[in-house]
């Protein structure tokens, strides 16, 4: 087990491990079990491979160790994916009648999720996170969701604020962790009422696992989050689960990395001849740099700029030789896409997200550089 007074690298490395046995792994492997040994009354923690699983277990007490390190009384579950995470949060917690507010700039699968809310009877409000515009529409609330920063588009909200205004009105709060991390920012010592990341991302870090979870203080609300779970059986693989533990080990390195390559990235974008509009809360002069200097301990991997058209926009990512042209973020190896091209952001045909990877921070400098100006002739 890891403590409060440790230092982040070391919780990353060891959180969730078993009390060490002699001959045995640190990590144990995955359990690939449906059902369990159970004679006589089912008083033991594993019954049945949808309720709980041993590797479950493990990756759960790691991630609740990185969200909320030296909290007593915090409970963690983890799902299939990042978007099951979300609907277990919302649905577990709201009723026909009840309002919601999401913020209108958000993850581009939201609105798919504010459909179906509205399909179930539950108002949906919705305002941009930046300026904090949700407090305008949280009077008579439920719920209020934030995503900080923002995901294209950087904006950032200030937590604390926000959640003394929703407990003020009687609401609960959720904060969807995944662009910064728990190396980012903790939203439960902000105050907030659940953490919901996806896991697919920087969190897991190699492409290679979906993964979700939600952190929150044990209690009903966490019990109604669970019963969720059980009902629609969102649940990871026991393999998945196992990768991410193991990935958490690097996740100071990667994030440590990561956030110091996207500062440079940003600041060259800065620098370019032509206004980038370039978006990264790390950088000095951004609209979110004041807010999220006070509320996050790192600032993330992605960066984001606005190329003239979508055909500058497709020349430039075609021209990366350290990029892949792919979606998702957070990876090991940088990626980068034209938003625009799935419709449900609201920004320009030209808008790049660029998610920075490990690789060297001068050659993906470099390599950016290069594509912009092959980009423009």
């Amino acid at each position: 087990m890891t403590g409060p007074g440790q230092g982040e690298g070391t919780r990353a490395a060891r959180a969730g491990l078993p009390d060490p046995v002699k001959y045995e792994p640190t990590l144990p492997g995955p359990v690939f079990a449906a059902h369990f040994h159970l004679p006589g009354e089912p008083t033991g923690p594993y019954t049945y491979g949808r309720d709980e699983n041993p590797t479950w277990t493990h990756l759960e007490r790691a991630v609740g160790e990185l969200e909320a390190p030296g909290q007593d009384g915090v409970e963690t579950l983890v799902f299939a994916s990042g978007m099951a995470a979300v609907s277990a949060v919302l649905f577990s917690q709201l009723r026909a009648g009840d309002a919601v507010v999401l913020p209108g700039d958000g993850y581009q699968a939201l609105p798919l999720v504010r459909a179906q809310l509205k399909a179930y009877g539950i108002e949906v409000r919705t305002a941009p996170t930046g300026g904090d515009a949700q407090l305008g529409v949280l009077d008579g609330a439920r719920l209020l969701w934030l995503e900080t920063p923002s995901n294209p588009g950087l904006d950032v909200c200030d937590v604390r604020r926000l959640v003394e205004a929703a407990h003020a009105r009687g609401a609960v709060v959720a904060v969807d962790n995944t662009l910064a991390t728990p190396l980012g920012q903790r939203p439960l010592e902000l105050g907030a009422d659940f953490a919901v990341a996806s896991g697919t991302k920087q969190l897991t870090g190699h492409g290679d696992v979906l993964l979700g979870y939600v952190a929150g203080r044990t209690g009903e609300a966490m019990t109604a989050v669970r019963r969720w779970r059980k009902i629609v059986g969102a649940i990871p693989g026991p393999m998945e689960a196992w990768l991410a533990h193991r990935s958490l080990a690097t996740l100071q390195l990667r994030v440590d990395r990561q956030s110091a390559t996207a500062l440079a990235v940003a600041e060259a974008l800065r620098d370019w001849p032509e206004d980038l509009g370039v978006r990264y809360p790390g950088l000095p002069g951004d609209p979110s740099h004041e807010i999220a200097a006070r509320q996050m301990r790192r600032y993330g991997c992605v960066v984001s700029f606005t190329l003239p058209t979508r055909a500058r926009a497709e020349r430039f990512l075609q021209a990366l030789r350290f990029v892949d042209e792919a979606t998702s973020f957070g990876g090991v190896r940088s990626t980068a896409e034209r938003r625009g091209r799935w419709g449900g952001d609201a920004v320009p045909e030209g808008f790049v997200r660029l998610s920075v990877g490990a690789e060297d921070a001068e050659d993906l400098v470099a390599d950016v550089l290069r594509a912009l100006a092959e980009s423009a002739e």
